[in-house]
């Protein structure tokens, strides 16, 4: 048996065939706020995926990296008055609480860009040598005009990728780039943030270079699937490609796989709009089990709209679930399976599951697949 999984940069439904060991890399948190519905959608969907491929038979390698040197959490540390790392380790430390509480796969590893400096200038070292990237003022760019396939992953416009480039601190006017689409490798930093030292210049990477340099460190030059938020497509995931490639010569990513946003009050939840739901804050109040349940009732590649309905519904569904196990035995769990391999169909799982849960069937090794274990005390946590 496979799946069959969409692929971002194919721009269709292809079978997704591994091998025993499946490597994937998902990008993690800034460590700066509380973990976000959005934050947790996306690794819920990458957690489900993995308990499924474990379910098929694979061993998994999910490096999931922690971006501790970028621009959002040097703000927010200066605007509290921390250092930066400081208030990393206490988010993290809440982040990895909240995972915790929502029953996610422990990743195998989650290496923090600071913990990669070292990699990161001998990457920019390679791109350089091989004419892939250019020094300028203390700072290194690389040159996109040298990858004809850049733009591969997305298939967004000139006009779009600028827009967006623009949108998620591209800085696409800097006068040092020789066009505005060149993306920053290394940079010097302001007086208040960490600097390392580097031939071309002390200072500090810029954020793509850090996840290209941590998955070629933990898994290799070839990634089976590369995951995070579809806001991630470019320019983020799009010049992780391009300097990947360029610096090794050989593919990056085998399947790129992207989760849609979640919104509030119509729009895209994000700290700078402030239109947050927080985990932490939603499990003092609702089973964690609920708020997996509440997630995974929309498809990962369809935006969804929270609403003060959503969790009520989800509960209800909950207790209906754990009163069927012990009921009478059916095949669920093979539809169950086989909605999972039609590109993790969720929604049609959950249907399947209500089901049979309201006809006396015990649920519990189907709800345990989706990484809702029923035997547990029920309650918030």
């Amino acid at each position: 048996m496979s799946m069959r999984l969409y692929d971002t940069a194919r721009r269709d439904i292809v079978p997704f065939t591994p091998n025993e060991m499946v490597l994937m890399y998902t990008c993690g948190i800034t460590p700066y706020d509380a973990t976000h519905l959005g934050h947790a959608s996306t690794f819920l969907f990458y957690d489900i995926l993995q308990r499924r491929l474990i379910d098929l038979g694979h061993t998994v390698r999910c490096v999931r990296n922690v971006t501790d040197v970028d621009d959002p959490l040097f703000a927010k540390a200066r605007e509290l008055g921390v250092h930066y790392l400081d208030l990393a380790a206490g988010e993290e430390a809440r982040f990895n609480r909240d995972m915790e509480a929502l029953e996610m796969l422990p990743a195998y590893s989650t290496p923090r860009a600071s913990s990669a400096i070292t990699d990161i200038r001998k990457f920019i070292g390679l791109v350089l040598e091989r004419g892939f990237a250019y020094a300028v003022g203390g700072s290194v760019y690389f040159d996109v005009t040298k990858v004809p396939t850049f733009g591969e992953v997305s298939h967004y416009s000139h006009e779009q990728m600028l827009e967006f480039a623009r949108q998620r601190g591209g800085n696409v006017d800097d006068p040092q780039k020789r066009i505005p689409l060149d993306f920053v490798l290394w940079h010097p930093s302001a007086d208040d943030e960490p600097a390392w030292d580097a031939t071309w210049g002390a200072g500090r990477p810029g954020w793509h270079i850090e996840c290209s340099a941590l998955a070629l460190r933990d898994l290799g030059t070839t990634i089976d699937l590369h995951g995070g938020g579809s806001d991630l497509i470019f320019p983020h995931h799009e010049c992780e490609r391009a300097q990947s490639e360029a610096a090794t010569g050989e593919t990056f990513v085998k399947h790129w796989m992207h989760v849609a946003m979640v919104f509030k009050d119509g729009e895209k939840m994000s700290k700078s709009l402030g239109n947050l739901v927080f985990v932490d804050q939603l499990r003092t109040l609702w089973d964690p089990r609920s708020i997996r349940i509440a997630i995974i009732e929309h498809h990962y590649r369809k935006e969804w709209e929270w609403d003060e309905s959503l969790m009520p519904r989800s509960s209800a569904r909950l207790t209906q679930w754990v009163a069927s196990v012990g009921g009478t035995q059916s095949d669920l769990l093979d539809s169950v399976r086989a909605c999972l391999d039609s590109d993790l169909d969720t929604p049609g799982a959950l249907a399947l599951i209500d089901a049979a849960a309201a006809n006396g069937a015990d649920v519990s090794t189907s709800a345990a697949l989706l990484g809702v274990e029923l035997l547990t005390p029920v309650g918030p946590r």
